[in-house]
């Protein structure tokens, strides 16, 4: 980092990669247009500076075009967005040069946050994590469209027990009931077929993934953490593939504050528990 004199801000979309290049020593600036290419990008910044470092901020580009870079010879790291803090002069005036250029000038004075970039195979475990997350979200949204459809037709489940208790929706006795329905028109007879159809298939969908997202979890990377964190009430295997995939390598964690991990504050010499700052909010970490 202290050999380096030049830093480039790319400012990334999905069709187009706006760069911009500061000389530290000079001041000179540089810029260029690309479309998505990263080989194009890599022998613009190399023509310049191959010892030249580049950022661009994270995003739904996600960590393709830092991979390829990377993979390309060059020094390329992604900025957590959540953490830049633009004057407001620069707001009001944003377009993707500005962009970029305040993303080359934070660089060079080392105001960048990294994120951690995962390799291929953790990113492929979080995206089928994710892919499951949105089969529970089609599979609520389906069963809402159903339910509001009946609702408009005067059509509630009320079965109860014996004891007065009001049968769940989505168990057996509540598919029986909807198996009994019919209406008179043949259109609202489609459209409630359609209706049951895409809750089973949402169904089908959430199973599915479900098992695929179980077999990763039991791949030898992932077994033991998911595993460990199975020793937590509460946690299933969902749940701990869900973290461990996210985290990636709970290494990269150390040394950071154990706020929100659930452990005791620290104690004095004498047995006695330290004062601690209260949090203006609450804290989460992994």
């Amino acid at each position: 980092m202290m050999n380096v004199t030049t830093f480039a801000g790319l400012d990334v979309h999905a069709r187009s990669i706006k760069a911009v290049a500061l000389d530290v020593v000079t001041g000179e600036v540089r810029s260029a247009t690309f479309g998505y290419d990263a080989c194009a990008v890599a022998e613009w910044i190399r023509s310049i500076d191959p010892g030249a470092r580049c950022v661009y901020e994270s995003g739904v580009t996600g960590f393709d075009l830092q991979k390829k870079l990377s993979s390309l010879g060059v020094d390329c790291v992604i900025g957590a967005v959540s953490k830049m803090i633009k004057p407001a002069a620069d707001r009001r005036r944003k377009n993707d040069r500005n962009d970029a250029e305040f993303l080359a000038r934070m660089l060079s004075v080392g105001n960048i946050v990294e994120v951690w970039v995962p390799d291929d195979e953790c990113e492929a475990a979080r995206d089928l994590a994710r892919a499951l997350d949105d089969a529970r979200e089609d599979l609520r949204r389906q069963k809402q469209r159903l339910s509001k459809f009946l609702l408009r037709h005067g059509l509630v489940f009320d079965e109860r027990t014996p004891s007065g208790q009001r049968k769940g929706n989505w168990t057996g006795a509540y598919w029986s009931w909807i198996s009994s329905i019919s209406f008179a028109e043949k259109a609202d007879n489609d459209a409630f077929a359609f209706y049951v159809d895409a809750v089973r298939q949402a169904e089908e969908d959430k199973r599915r993934l479900e098992k695929l997202v179980a077999d990763e979890a039991s791949r030898p990377r992932w077994k033991k953490r998911v595993d460990s964190l199975r020793c937590l009430k509460g946690i299933d295997v969902m749940t701990a593939a869900d973290i461990v995939f996210e985290a990636g390598e709970f290494a990269r964690f150390r040394g950071r504050s154990p706020r929100g991990s659930g452990s005791p504050p620290p104690s004095t010499p004498a047995g006695r528990r330290s004062p601690r700052a209260a949090s203006p909010r609450p804290a989460t970490s992994i």
